[in-house]
């Protein structure tokens, strides 16, 4: 019987995966078959990370190619190098963000607010059109950007960064539209808290830790791992036919 899961042969570029739910997402990856690439902003962080999935996966498992996802150059180059080492991409997870703003949207400076959206939206758009000639000539692709519940409603503290990511989930939506007559697949993911350095803010101190417990009915927070089975779900033939949609993975946060 085919594992419907199999993804050996497919490369695969995930965008902060040098720790958090990046790098969970590429280890899972790379535990299904797949050759991933390691990238953050850091060079060193990203070569722990591949090391550490060549050591468990195999020689030639990851490759580390560090890029900021504020440059499109850096990103050119990411998918450039992506081609040297592997080929063409056949998976694209964008999962790096920023929230350089925690407060009342109101007191936002521009450039903070500029910068949110550029690299929470703009930057997935760009590496969507990057990998797109390599997908649409195998008639064959999946791309998974990384929302968050966020986008789903609104915040007292995180306002720039929930617009942000609302407006990835319809990102998702239209690139679904316009792609899958090329056989390709492009679909979110909707975390709720999960604890990594990312969300520290959001859970650090106990109290708060402890409210944002009580509104979840599976009673914990998330981890990185939570998000990585459905990242490989939806990057695999397992979703051949799901395409434009959003999931949530929250513990139930937000029913």
């Amino acid at each position: 019987m085919t594992d419907p899961f199999d993804l050996s042969g497919k490369t695969a570029v995930i965008t902060g995966s040098s720790k958090g739910i990046g790098r969970a997402i590429a280890e899972h990856l790379a535990r299904r078959g797949a050759k991933v690439v390691i990238s953050s902003r850091k060079q060193d962080a990203c070569e722990e990370v591949a090391r550490a999935i060549n050591d468990e996966c195999g020689d030639g498992s990851a490759v580390a190619i560090a890029a900021s996802i504020s440059s499109k150059d850096a990103l050119r180059q990411l998918v450039d190098r992506t081609h040297d080492a592997f080929g063409p991409i056949d998976i694209l997870v964008c999962n790096a963000a920023s929230n350089p703003h925690y407060g009342s949207l109101d007191t936002i400076e521009d450039g903070m607010f500029e910068k949110t959206l550029a690299n929470n939206v703009l930057s997935n758009h760009w590496l969507i059109q990057m990998v797109l000639p390599d997908m649409r000539a195998k008639r064959d692709g999946a791309i998974v950007v990384v929302s968050s519940i966020g986008g789903l409603r609104g915040s007292t503290v995180l306002g720039a960064y929930t617009i942000s990511k609302a407006a990835d989930i319809q990102l998702v939506r239209n690139y679904a539209v316009e792609n899958g007559k090329h056989g390709i697949r492009v679909n979110g993911i909707a975390p709720g808290l999960v604890k990594t350095d990312f969300a520290r803010a959001l859970y650090e101190n106990p109290e708060a830790e402890k409210a944002a417990i009580a509104r979840t009915p599976m009673g914990r927070l998330g981890e990185p791992d939570d998000i990585a089975g459905l990242a490989v779900f939806l990057s695999s033939p397992a979703a051949s036919w799901m395409t434009g949609q959003t999931v949530v993975v929250d513990g139930g946060t937000t029913v």
